[in-house]
């Protein structure tokens, strides 16, 4: 914070409400020209800042939503990942904005390489990353409504081992972390994004150790 002003993220109301215009056309205008436009902005800002905390390098990557599909998509965002070419073969984080808010998220998708390996690291710390999130109510979004912020539970053994289970799946992944209410995101600021960041480090680091 320099002279009393908050470095917000810059989202305004309108920009949520996006998410619940009737009809493709319409959502997707707005998405493209008004929503994606931050998450480039913020992708470019944050990963420096990201890198920082956790002393690792990020390549941010704003979600590419064709323009023409059956549905407009429920929510879009911009992933920080380990390569410049790309993100979906590997895990990472992302910040994801939706009708409901935003949130930050640590993600590994079914199209992900090397998942049986992160499974495996997950089951061989799970000890540790109960310690590391004590005190943590980490939200899953693997099945949630993209209109309700879905709730969080306390980290825990069974937390990590359903994580574990997942990834073990031909198809499974993972999706957790922590949101905000759209009210709650108008005043977030930069460092409170970065925190939460920060709290999803562990399970990250032993993702990416792997991956």
């Amino acid at each position: 914070m320099k002279g009393g002003i908050v470095a917000t993220l810059g989202f305004r109301a309108e920009d949520f409400a996006v998410f619940k215009i009737d009809g493709f056309s319409a959502r997707m205008e707005r998405i493209f020209d008004r929503v994606r436009p931050r998450l480039v902005r913020l992708g470019e800002e944050l990963a420096p800042e990201l890198a920082r905390a956790q002393h690792l390098e990020f390549f941010p990557h704003v979600a590419k939503h064709a323009r023409r599909t059956v549905n407009p998509p429920p929510e879009t965002w911009v992933a920080f990942g380990p390569s410049a070419r790309g993100y979906k073969r590997y895990g990472y984080l992302a910040l994801c904005i939706s009708a409901a808010g935003l949130h930050a998220r640590a993600v590994v998708k079914s199209e992900a390489d090397r998942r049986p390996e992160m499974a495996l690291g997950i089951r061989e710390r799970t000890a540790q990353l109960v310690k590391d999130f004590r005190g943590a109510r980490l939200a899953r979004y693997d099945k949630w409504d993209f209109t309700t912020m879905p709730a969080g539970a306390p980290a825990s053994d069974e937390t990590f081992t359903a994580m574990a289970d997942a990834l073990a799946k031909k198809t499974g992944g993972i999706d957790v972390g922590f949101g905000w209410s759209a009210r709650e995101a108008l005043g977030l600021d930069r460092a409170e994004v970065i925190d939460a960041f920060r709290e999803l480090g562990p399970l990250y680091r032993v993702i990416r150790a792997v991956g």
